[in-house]
């Protein structure tokens, strides 16, 4: 077992993953996102698990970044080195040999959703509601969002989703490619942890070649294109127009923003 904000448990051969702050939609502080990079790591690296399944406890899947901490660096570290180490887990998921499992539901938002779609399935069930906002804090995504998606559901939907920050319900991303499963509440952690056990009953050596096998086709430009979200947040973070969306948002006004 982790920390109560993260749970870990071994299933046989699986590995089940479960974010536990439902008073706060699953949203990450700096202690949970640390201790949930921890968990992640070590569910990776260890040899007696064979595939992993992330799911939440509450109505929510992960509603991003805990809006309390926003701006804040427990590190006392730069923009640049506070979202290349978020990253770091999104491209370990990628890289990982074992197949990743995700059950969404309710909100997954911001870097809630780009975790979501750092898993190879995603099970949803009729509650899921799925967004990319960070337009409307003048931010991007910086964890894959704008590479994930693309390669889900394809250019001209991912920048809807990212250009707009509008919100897609359960059906839309099931009919878009964002989730794979689509199944009723109560059903959501059978069906789940049905597709997880099955991938970890496999032989572990099948798992990881299939897996970077099919990878190859978006993989690398994924990297890449994770990187350059990189560069593009870390100037953001110092654009005016960022500063404008944190002061309308504190002052409840419309913002004004000048293209600086």
């Amino acid at each position: 077992m982790g920390d109560e904000m993260v749970l870990s448990e071994l299933d046989e051969s699986l590995r089940i993953i479960t974010l536990n702050r439902p008073e706060r939609h699953n949203a990450m502080n700096d202690a949970m996102s640390d201790l949930f990079q921890q968990v992640l790591h070590d569910a990776l690296e260890e040899t007696c698990s064979n595939a992993i399944l992330l799911r939440a406890s509450g109505k929510s899947f992960c509603s991003g970044r805990d809006t309390t901490v926003l701006g804040h660096r427990a590190r006392d570290e730069s923009d640049f080195h506070f979202v290349r180490r978020t990253q770091e887990s999104r491209l370990r998921m990628l890289d990982s040999t074992k197949p990743i499992v995700a059950a969404v539901k309710g909100g997954a938002i911001g870097g809630g959703c780009e975790l979501a779609l750092a898993a190879d399935v995603r099970v949803g069930d009729t509650t899921l509601k799925m967004a990319l906002p960070e337009i409307h804090y003048g931010l991007l995504p910086d964890t894959g969002g704008t590479q994930l998606l693309t390669a889900l559901v394809g250019p001209s939907r991912a920048k809807y989703m990212i250009l707009s920050g509008d919100t897609i319900l359960a059906e839309q991303a099931l009919a878009w490619g964002a989730i794979d499963f689509l199944v009723e509440p109560e059903a959501l952690d059978e069906r789940a942890l049905a597709i997880a056990r099955s991938f970890a009953s496999k032989p572990p050596i099948n798992l990881a070649m299939g897996k970077q096998m099919i990878d190859m086709h978006f993989g690398p430009a994924i990297r890449a294109g994770t990187r350059t979200e990189l560069l593009a947040q870390s100037a953001l973070f110092k654009s005016e127009d960022y500063a404008e969306a944190r002061a309308a948002r504190r002052e409840q006004r419309k913002p004004v923003y000048k293209g600086k």
